[in-house]
């Protein structure tokens, strides 16, 4: 299915800011598709004047469809449809007409023209299926009315609203609660839903009347509510915003706002108020906040205990007479420190991943910086981790430590002081799975060298972490000018 940017600039003659008006519609419409209880198909014109094409479609959540079938993209040349033609060419809404049947279904059919600054850049049909249609009650006889405001304001200009959008991702809908208040703020019509949100706030009687600004400072403490001014503006229905607001305590009650004021003919003659409650949203909010704390604090503290241990082998490896055992000692500060480093990087991480490169780089510093030959070795790294899963990054640490480290110990000659070399980490990620490369330039692998008959304690636990923690393949093996250590392992 194309995108309306995409049927714009194959079809149509319409400017960035035109596109950018008929996008802050869209970004709205569906409280209109709501508020009809009707489908909304956006028409834009032929750049060559020969009809019209489907740009957009929403379908409404309060009544049956009238278009089973997505129509976006579609084309309807000019004298097929007689509504869009006079929406179009005179910049006025159109009812007239009988129904159309589609499927066996009868849809009531109406073209509003769609202007910005003076002119017409697109036409909204809006298709009502009529075998939805009953007797309407009080609050169906609201939204149509609100609805019919809506839709004069898209044909004289007025709406949308140009602007910042809300920044709220949970911005209430019309289901959620519904007020219509007049020009002065007082409800003039709320929903049965819109007056549980307000019981919920500790209101005792009706809505009705009331101004909704001041009851809701009567209901909401300050340190709950927004500044003055934005309450007064979001309540009193005279700025197309929304804000949150709510009530203190164990029980507390959170909900959001949104204004969206009213004036079909040019004059401010009320708002739309949406409010929705948000109550358990908020409080899974803060229990996920906590949770992140929480788990962050545990890296936090794993890794403190992590080094508090490698600098007790350490104190332990300055005691040791044996050579081999204060050089197994290191090897184990070594480990330990590996994986330290992956949990100080979770502990300041918002999820349980973490982006491996600065791990990888780290960890090459830590290798060559203890190592006999220092820094005549260096370690760079060609492409990129990425972000990995905590437990796919421990794992990986402790492998890129051990493959490093058996690169600089046994490669390089650490009495001759003229060795220099170099050890390149690439590292690709294709289709799913991360491929790993380690090249030294030092003196390969002796004579007779086999991984699997290899009772080196760094290689066991190399393989070990690979095959069994990874799930992936270890290979190893001398190369012209040195050795090469490849891994791959799946990432999902």
């Amino acid at each position: 299915m194309p995108s309306l940017t995409d049927l714009v600039r194959s079809h149509t003659d319409l400017d960035d800011e035109d596109v950018s008006w008929v996008q802050l519609l869209q970004a709205d419409w569906q409280i209109i598709a709501d508020l009809s209880f009707a489908d909304l198909v956006l028409w834009l014109p032929d750049r060559e004047g020969k009809g019209y094409w489907a740009g957009a479609q929403m379908r409404p959540t309060t009544g049956p469809t009238a278009y089973v079938d997505d129509v976006v993209g579609t084309f309807v040349p000019i004298g097929r449809r007689p509504l869009l033609d006079a929406a179009y060419s005179q910049g006025r809404l159109v009812r007239e007409g009988d129904p159309e049947w589609r499927d066996d279904v009868p849809v009531r059919v109406e073209t509003i023209p769609v202007r910005r600054a003076g002119r017409v850049i697109a036409v909204v049909a809006r298709n009502t299926n009529l075998l939805g249609v009953r007797t309407p009650s009080r609050l169906e006889l609201s939204y149509l009315q609100t609805a019919a405001d809506l839709t004069q304001m898209i044909a004289n200009g007025y709406f949308p609203a140009p602007g910042q959008r809300s920044d709220h991702a949970d911005s209430p809908r019309v289901g959620d609660g519904f007020l219509r208040v007049d020009a002065a703020g007082r409800v003039v019509y709320a929903s049965p839903n819109a007056l549980s949100v307000y019981r919920r706030l500790g209101l005792g009687g009706d809505l009705a009347g009331l101004s909704l600004a001041d009851t809701t400072r009567e209901l909401v403490p300050p340190r709950r509510r927004p500044d003055e001014e934005t309450l007064s503006a979001v309540l009193g229905g005279r700025a197309h915003r929304d804000t949150e607001l709510g009530t203190d305590g164990d029980g507390g009650v959170s909900l959001i706002v949104r204004s969206i004021p009213l004036r079909p003919s040019g004059d401010h003659i009320g708002a739309l108020v949406l409010v929705r409650d948000v109550t358990d949203l908020r409080r899974r909010d803060r229990e996920l906040v906590t949770k992140d704390a929480t788990i962050r604090e545990i890296h936090h503290r794993v890794k403190n205990n992590l080094q508090t241990v490698a600098a007790l082998l350490r104190l332990q490896a300055r005691r040791m007479d044996s050579e081999a055992g204060r050089a197994a000692l290191e090897e184990a500060v070594r480990r330990v420190g590996s994986i330290a480093i992956v949990h100080e990087t979770l502990s300041t991480a918002v999820e349980e991943q973490v982006e491996f490169d600065e791990i990888a780089d780290r960890l090459g510093r830590m290798v060559t910086e203890v190592s006999a030959v220092g820094d005549r070795v260096r370690v760079r790294r060609d492409g990129t981790f990425g972000v990995l899963r905590s437990e796919v990054a421990t794992a990986l640490a402790m492998v890129l430590t051990e493959v490093l480290q058996n690169a600089v110990e046994h490669g390089y000659d650490a009495a001759d002081d003229t060795v220099v070399g170099e050890i390149v980490v690439t590292v690709r990620r294709i289709v799913g799975r991360l491929h790993l490369i380690v090249d030294d330039d030092g003196r390969g692998l002796p004579d007779g060298f086999d991984l699997d008959g290899s009772t080196n304690l760094g290689l066991s636990i190399v393989r070990t972490l690979v095959e069994s923690e990874l799930g992936g393949q270890l290979s190893l093996g001398s190369t012209a000018s040195g050795t090469r250590a490849e891994v791959d392992v799946p990432l999902e």
